[in-house]
């Protein structure tokens, strides 16, 4: 047994554990076989002398971390002490790096290392694959990535496009003329958009075609050169439709496929044409797949526990048990 005491030096303790020592119960649950003992501005840790060395580095990276960036939450937190690929770039600055700076000055930047990963892979790669639950930021990263290539003159438009998946609503019962039908698919899209350019901009290269939203299957019979092109809610592609797609690559274009393939909308006889893609693709020069995972979910915290509600769900009915049958026969 191995016990050591931590001094915290030039941080308040309230800012460390967080009100009524939250994130010190946070930092407890990731070291179930440490006894951790906070007063004042010491820290006492007893346990077996491996597991107290893990914690006192990454303890110190959590206190360096807030040094820097005067800031420290439970998702910082996570990103330090989830697992060792959560925090291979925790320290290394790379997060400080802004994609593009969005209205009125706002900087845009990864917040997960999945994120960052995006934005690495996006360097050397033509076409990334990011699969992964609601609200981790694939998207938005992707759309960032792809505003910042058009600004840099590294490609001449963007394309933005989504299947037009009837999902509870009959498409044809919908007011309007066909753009007004599609545009609530694509609102989040938009969305997106209006946080990274000032409205007149947007506006302007709408107009011009320099960006272009539209549903999947306008992109039929068209070469996509020159372009960013990002494919939204992937999983809602046929098989025969993300060929499609993928075979309307041009010259110095890039391509972003984003998707949840825990959310597929498609009648149950069409395969997702997501799954198959990342089943086949993968190891081909030039193809990156990103798996985004709960860990990298940045909306409302109860969206994490939500996927981790339906993901257990999900494994329970995979398992083929029930369990409020299992409880009635105990």
């Amino acid at each position: 047994m191995t016990e050591i005491t931590i001094f915290l030096e030039d941080i308040d303790p309230l800012v460390l554990f967080g009100a009524n020592n939250t994130l010190l119960d946070k930092i407890r649950s990731y070291f179930p076989k440490i006894k951790i003992v906070a007063r004042g501005n010491e820290i006492k840790c007893m346990g077996e002398e491996a597991e107290i060395t893990a914690f006192a580095e990454r303890f110190n990276d959590i206190v360096e971390y807030y040094k820097k960036y005067q800031r420290l939450d439970e998702r910082d937190i996570e990103k330090y002490l989830f697992d060792d690929n959560h925090m291979k770039s925790a320290s290394n600055g790379d997060f400080e790096e802004v994609i593009v700076f969005g209205t009125s000055g706002r900087p845009i930047r990864a917040r997960t290392v999945n994120q960052l990963l995006l934005v690495r892979e996006y360097r050397n790669n033509d076409l990334i694959i990011a699969e992964g639950p609601a609200g981790t930021g694939k998207t938005y990263t992707s759309i960032a990535l792809a505003v910042r290539a058009l600004k840099e003159r590294e490609v001449k438009k963007i394309i933005l496009t989504r299947p037009a998946v009837e999902a509870g609503e009959r498409l044809g019962f919908l007011p309007g003329d066909v753009k007004e039908k599609l545009d609530p698919y694509l609102q989040p899209l938009y969305d997106a958009l209006h946080d990274m350019l000032p409205y007149k901009r947007l506006e302007t290269w709408l107009e011009d075609g320099t960006i272009q939203i539209a549903p999947l299957a306008f992109m039929r019979g068209r070469t996509l050169e020159n372009a960013f092109v990002i494919l939204d809610e992937a999983q809602n592609a046929t098989v025969s439709q993300l060929k499609m797609f993928l075979t309307r690559m041009g010259i110095s274009s890039k391509f972003i496929m984003t998707g949840d393939t825990t959310q597929i909308d498609l009648p149950r006889k069409n395969e997702s044409g997501l799954l198959q893609a990342i089943r086949i693709l993968g190891g081909i020069e030039g193809i990156s797949i990103i798996k985004f995972d709960e860990r990298d979910i940045v909306r409302h915290k109860l969206v994490k526990s939500i996927v981790r509600a339906y993901e257990k769900d999900e494994n329970v009915k995979s398992s083929g048990t029930n369990p409020i049958r299992n409880m009635s026969e105990e």
